[in-house]
């Protein structure tokens, strides 16, 4: 049974660069591998976090930094906040140059951990 939003207490968020002008299918990969990432971290080193996320249904947001500087700045805040996190860097195959830091994962976590470092970034 899905739950309201409200009732929610854990999330993971994906933080995008917006400055790479990916297309949607980069996009999700990119996506995706921080979300399996940190998930994986979480699960590891905050399983009970991992546990309470994963029985709310795994809410995700995704959000969006201007550029790499602003992306590491809250990787920083979100080492400091003790979350779990993951910064993605590309492969280089497709359509970015090999070692562009694509994104940031950060969670699953308590949503009011993870407020104060995502809270003002605007949505994909």
């Amino acid at each position: 049974m899905a739950r309201a939003k409200d009732s929610m207490e854990y999330k993971l968020v994906v933080v995008i660069r917006d400055d790479l002008r990916m297309t949607p299918g980069k996009m999700a990969v990119q996506v995706a591998h921080a979300a399996v990432s940190c998930a994986i971290a979480a699960k590891s080193k905050k399983a009970d976090w991992f546990a309470k996320w994963y029985r709310e249904g795994q809410r995700k947001v995704v959000l969006r930094a201007e550029d790499l500087e602003e992306l590491r700045t809250l990787e920083a805040k979100a080492a400091r906040a003790g979350l779990p996190r993951a910064l993605i860097t590309d492969a280089g195959l497709t359509e970015l140059p090999p070692e562009t830091t694509t994104c940031l994962g950060i969670g699953p976590a308590p949503a009011g951990s993870i407020d104060p470092v995502t809270g003002s970034l605007p949505l994909m």
